[in-house]
């Protein structure tokens, strides 16, 4: 099916609803099928990225409404989380016996609004097409065809014309789900390893720094402040870090954290506000007709199905399964990414390792600082299927990194791991209803879920809450 130029989310604006201390923005919009569903550079104005003036206890939108949500990760639980500050009864289905054991689990940490450029680009395609037969390569394209595959290739090379504005509303998205996710942590005493330190992008070459520059430019008009800094400055910002380096970029506004620690915290919140989870519970059924939704599921031998009045797929690489049940085409495809968490288990190596967060262009590799013990280094992209086999050939490169970069840090207690993003071919979350009315998607983030998934359930919550509950009840 082609795209149209459909917002996910209408830019219109209710201003008395746009007030409200709960809402990053009340949108309007028909109900469309959920391919067409992409977030352009309208769906997030300068104005939603300003500090909320707060989170509710309840509201009373969602009074005496059931909503399912499919997926314990850093999207799904988010947003569990404001539906419950809606008033809406809220349970949670997953697959996994805990929350955040997926993509959520060990990410590379970064909340990085400075890494908003989406990857469409002929030079992308290229290096993928150069690192083919590469097994160590930063992106490295599987042989194995698949029609899966083929359909995603050939729609993110069709998204390439809308690399720009793509990029802006990213931007955008990103910083108004920094002040959301803050506000969050303050108002449950999460802690999850927070460092407020920024993220420095180090380039080798003149090449590099100058793609960011133009790069820097989209950031900029999505509202992001990065500043540039030279050689010298790369080593006064960051002191343990080795090598040569031609110039970088500084984002003082970006941090990192834990992942996992924040959305198991913010998952027994939920539970304090009266949220079901239901775990280990894989989705084998879903339906939407007039008088609500109805999702069968299993565990082992044992089955159950679970009614409600809505549904919302958070469900990372599994929602597209999800969304073909319920009539809507959802193009996720899996694009494995690895981590190694370095323990920093002796003075020589915590003194040594970095705490300002880093981003090495070249390499495509990413690094935070998880507390005085640990260090995670995160990068490479697969696109190779669902498989989540953790390669020796694919951890070398972020060991050696580490080395090279970061000599004195002992890398005998490294931990490896693999993930998968669920990432749309265009690179854009795809967060609005479905094809049903009683069916929302908030998923598709990729490599910046942990980044984005803040504002996101803000907007599907807000969409939720907006609508009349009569046209529910007429819905076909």
């Amino acid at each position: 099916m082609p795209h149209t130029p459909v917002d996910p989310i209408s830019a219109h604006h209710d201003s008395a609803h746009h007030d409200s201390a709960h809402h990053v923005a009340d949108h309007h919009a028909s109900v469309h099928q959920v391919s067409d569903h992409r977030l352009s550079a309208h769906d997030v104005s300068s104005s939603d990225a300003a500090p909320l003036a707060g989170i509710p206890q309840a509201a009373a939108d969602g009074a005496g409404r059931h909503v399912v949500v499919v997926g314990a990760g850093i999207t799904g639980v988010t947003t569990a989380y404001e539906l419950l500050t809606r008033g809406y009864a809220v349970t949670v289905l997953d697959r996994q016996r805990y929350p955040a054991m997926e993509t959520s689990f060990a990410n590379g940490g970064q909340l990085s609004a400075s890494n908003a450029e989406v990857w469409n680009s002929w030079a992308t395609v290229l290096k993928g097409l150069r690192w083919m037969f590469r097994s160590d390569a930063p992106l490295r394209l599987g042989l194995a065809p698949s029609w899966h595959k083929l359909s995603w290739l050939a729609e993110f090379m069709a998204a390439i014309p809308r690399r720009e504005p793509n990029t802006i509303a990213t931007a955008r998205l990103a910083i108004a789900a920094r002040e959301r996710l803050f506000a969050i942590a303050r108002q449950e005493g999460i802690d999850f390893s927070h460092e407020t330190r920024g993220i420095l992008h180090v380039y080798r070459d003149r090449a590099g720094w100058e793609h960011a520059a133009a790069v820097n430019r989209l950031l900029a008009a999505g509202g992001l402040a990065r500043r540039p800094v030279s050689a010298t400055e790369i080593h006064d910002i960051e002191p343990s870090l080795h090598g040569r380096w031609y110039g970088g970029f500084l984002t003082p506004s970006d941090s990192t954290g834990d992942i996992h620690m924040f959305t198991r915290q913010l998952a027994q919140a939920c539970r304090r506000r009266g949220a079901r989870f239901v775990q280990n519970a894989e989705v084998t059924a879903a339906s939407a007709d007039t008088r609500g939704v109805r999702l069968g599921w299993r565990t082992g031998d044992d089955v159950g199905v679970l009614t409600a009045d809505l549904v919302v797929v958070c469900a990372g690489v599994g929602s597209r399964r999800i969304a073909a049940m319920l009539g809507d085409r959802l193009n996720v495809y899996p694009v494995k990414g690895y981590s190694i968490t370095v323990e920093l288990h002796d003075d020589i190596s915590r003194r040594a390792a970095p705490w300002v967060s880093l981003l090495d262009d070249e390499a495509k590799v990413v690094s935070s600082r998880l507390g005085p013990d640990r260090l995670r280094v995160a990068g490479t992209a697969e696109i190779a299927g669902f498989g989540l086999d953790i390669r020796a050939d694919r951890v070398r490169p972020l060991v050696e990194w580490t080395q090279r970069l970061f000599p004195a840090v002992a890398t005998d207690r490294v931990i490896p791991w693999a993930g998968l993003r669920p990432m749309m071919p265009d690179m854009m979350p795809r967060v609005g209803p479905g094809r049903h009315a009683r069916v929302f998607y908030n998923t598709g983030h990729g490599h910046l879920g942990w980044t984005l998934a803040a504002a996101t359930a803000a907007l599907v919550a807000d969409r939720i809450a907006g609508d009349p509950a009569g046209r529910l009840d007429r819905a076909a």
